[in-house]
């Protein structure tokens, strides 16, 4: 449990500590077992949720593993919307599905991230990787005219179309 975490008391179970709070002691009871607090009080950061630069940097460079794949995002919607050039919707699409792949490397990769972790780490390469891969495979499948051909797919869509 980690500092500023508030438990319930109960009977003989907690001992103060020096700094004037509480701390949980060792379970009175012989089985081993911990009672736990029927109301939850406070949550823990994600696993690898902390600053990823100093206290005295800026707030984007504290941020900026977050912010990379946001810029890369919003380019990537820029470019949709505005449709510069031919096939830009796809362009803009891959680079989108490109930035969150990238957003699970840097989860992987680096110990801290800043507000990129959400979850656990498992949890958020897991989502970031399958949605960024499956954004980009759809891109390169979009009619008219794709880059991808997969036959089965196309076998099952005519199937059901029937």
């Amino acid at each position: 449990m980690g500092a500023g975490t508030s438990h319930e008391p109960s009977k003989g179970a907690e001992q103060p500590s020096a700094e004037g709070e509480s701390a949980p002691s060792e379970p009175a009871r012989a089985g081993g077992s911990r009672r736990f607090p029927s109301i939850t009080r406070d949550t823990a950061r994600p696993e690898g949720g902390g600053r990823a630069a100093p206290r005295d940097a800026s707030a984007p460079a504290r941020q900026w593993p977050l912010l990379s794949v946001l810029v890369a995002v919003g380019l990537g919607l820029l470019i949709v919307a505005t449709e510069p050039f031919g096939q830009a919707f796809r362009i803009g699409l891959i680079i989108i599905g490109a930035a969150l792949i990238a957003g699970a490397a840097l989860r992987w990769t680096l110990p801290s991230v800043g507000m990129l972790a959400v979850r656990s780490r498992f949890t958020d390469i897991t989502t970031y990787g399958v949605l960024g891969v499956a954004i980009v495979l759809l891109s390169l499948m979009a009619q008219p005219r794709p880059w991808l051909n997969v036959p089965f797919l196309e076998d099952a869509v005519h199937f059901t179309v029937r």
